[in-house]
């Protein structure tokens, strides 16, 4: 049996999935203004996070992420949910962030290797308050 998926912050959401090939950097690699991932390193450079599920292993980068992630919440070009194979801090801390300040809420959930390996660009899904991903 799989794991339960870890809620680090609950709440709805659903979209279609962009799974990054690698970590991403929040700060320096996603314009809050435009939703783009703008490190010219990154697989996918110029793809749009904008109410997208994105499905990544974990977060890369500076502490400065969460204000990025916090400010793309409010502006609304932020994923609707952020899912992860391991827990990021970062990413974390931005998504409280912004439910506090803005009352806008981001889910942020751990899925199991068996779960997480499932999600595939484009899918269209749908994450529960529990955590759970319907779709897959």
């Amino acid at each position: 049996m799989a794991d339960r998926p870890r809620v680090l912050v609950a709440g709805t959401a659903a979209g279609e999935v962009l799974r990054l090939d690698e970590p991403l950097s929040f700060w320096g690699g996603v314009d809050p203004v435009t939703g783009r991932i703008t490190d010219l390193r990154h697989p996918q450079v110029g793809q749009s996070v904008t109410g997208r599920i994105l499905v990544m292993p974990f977060g890369r980068g500076s502490s400065g992420g969460s204000s990025v992630i916090a400010e793309g919440i409010r502006a609304g070009t932020a994923p609707s949910a952020i899912l992860l194979l391991e827990p990021d801090e970062i990413v974390t801390v931005g998504a409280i962030v912004a439910d506090e300040l803005y009352g806008e809420s981001m889910p942020v959930v751990v899925l199991a290797e068996d779960r997480h390996s499932l999600l595939r660009t484009g899918q269209q899904v749908t994450v529960a308050p529990d955590g759970s991903v319907v779709g897959t």
